[in-house]
């Protein structure tokens, strides 16, 4: 389980080589809250709202001006500057375009030494990718490069995912094949925090749906199409 507790958080914006502390003065407030171990939690709201802000947060790319984010019983930015055993597809994921799959995993991998060449090849086996394929990531679609942001997130097989709009340039296919590997990370007792636009998938997925309202963060009992259009149009 994690917690976040009362807070208020200052925008920054994430480049995937640098982090830049760039005050926006977008501000999150939120009142305490915790996501349960082993459930797929969703997370919804216009754009702009602060979703992304709090995925920053809880990573640890971003530190809050007031109260604390709690993972696994620690204080990240006191007691850890980022948390042990997090994945995350933030944004668009961002590779080396002239190398494989294969090769871009294993220069992540090695940042911390954790993973060998097995769990690499599962990880993008696990999303339908091919880790034989020498194709530079370079020339793949987004939806690939979704598939790959994915393999990349569960490579060291972290207890908590946070997933920015995954589905996003996927085919109906994709979609599909994408909600079952998270149902599938879900029954391996993985905690998930989704970001999605779309209500189907978060009817299909979610335990639990948060939405995120000017920086506020509120808990829905139930999302309708009409609730969620609303939502992301104003």
């Amino acid at each position: 389980m994690f917690k976040i507790c009362a807070h208020q958080f200052r925008q920054a914006f994430f480049s995937p080589r640098l982090y830049l502390a760039l005050i926006l003065g977008c501000t999150i407030q939120i009142i305490s809250i915790s996501f349960e171990k082993g459930k797929i939690h969703g997370i919804i709201g216009r754009n702009g709202s602060g979703k992304t802000v709090l995925i920053k947060t809880i990573c640890g790319l971003i530190h809050p001006d007031q109260g604390k984010v709690i993972v696994d019983g620690k204080v990240i930015g006191k007691d850890v500057d980022f948390p042990e055993s997090i994945g995350a597809i933030i944004e668009a994921p961002g590779f080396l375009p002239s190398v494989s799959a294969f090769r871009n995993l294993s220069y992540l991998a090695s940042l911390r030494g954790r993973i060998g060449r097995d769990e690499i090849r599962a990880a993008i086996s696990f999303v339908g990718l091919d880790p034989d394929d020498k194709k530079a990531v370079g020339k793949y679609s987004l939806g690939m490069k979704q598939r790959l942001g994915l393999a990349q997130a569960i490579m060291e097989d972290p207890d908590i995912l946070l997933l920015d709009e995954p589905m996003n340039g996927l085919d109906n296919s994709g979609v599909s094949e994408m909600r079952n590997y998270l149902l599938q990370l879900r029954e391996k007792g993985k905690t998930i925090l989704l970001i999605s636009h779309s209500i189907e998938d978060i009817n299909t997925l979610c335990d639990t749906v948060h939405e995120m309202d000017h920086g506020v963060l509120t808990e829905k009992e139930h999302i309708s199409s009409e609730c969620l259009d609303h939502n992301l149009k104003n």
